[in-house]
């Protein structure tokens, strides 16, 4: 897909807050730091719409970008991140919840990983979450440039051995550097938009 526009909508935080519109929605979970930002970034065509940071733990609310006047791209809070007190994330984790069980634009999620490890426990716990309510799942494994591609297959493996991956959920290798998987996961979100 050609992304002609791309802007951040709104910072929403309470399902009132939601933009009232129909299109669908795709939206990206997984832990601080793991690239999410930069996966937006590359997927829109832009350097910072998203913005990157070296703090982890940045994003606080649901972000929702509207691309094309299309669909958005809903930025939840990245998990598993330490400096934030145990409060503040029970709240995140309400209000991700709230947003995921509750949403009907919500055409499915997009679950970021690292390549390079084994997904984390938190990740094969969102990944159950999501199972469990039937929301679909696209696993999208970010890094690959770091990685020689003789072992990519290796560590494909490993990420869906570890997630127990479902053999209809569709996992697309993703370099935010090379632009790898980035037309494959183009072609998989408009898959859902039918």
């Amino acid at each position: 897909m050609k992304v002609n526009s791309a802007e951040i909508v709104i910072s929403a935080v309470r399902p009132n807050q939601y933009p009232e519109s129909n299109l669908p929605e795709f939206a990206l979970a997984g832990r601080s730091n793991v690239g999410k930002s930069s996966f937006i970034n590359k997927m829109l065509n832009r350097k910072s719409l998203a913005r990157t940071s070296s703090k982890p733990g940045k994003t606080q609310t649901l972000n929702f970008y509207l691309i094309n006047e299309m669909l958005h791209f809903v930025d939840v809070p990245g998990y598993g991140y330490a400096k934030v007190s145990k409060s503040e994330r029970e709240a995140w984790g309400k209000m991700i919840e709230t947003y995921i069980t509750s949403r009907e634009q919500l055409k499915a999620m997009l679950l970021i990983v690292d390549l390079r490890h084994p997904p984390s426990k938190d990740d094969v716990m969102m990944y159950d979450f999501l199972k469990h309510y039937e929301i679909p799942v696209i696993i999208i494994a970010t890094k690959a440039d770091k990685i020689p591609k003789s072992k990519w297959q290796k560590h494909l493996k490993i990420t869906k051995e570890t997630l127990d991956l479902d053999p209809n959920d569709t996992i697309i290798l993703f370099s935010s550097e090379t632009g790898e998987g980035k037309d494959k996961a183009w072609s998989v979100l408009g898959s859902f938009m039918k």
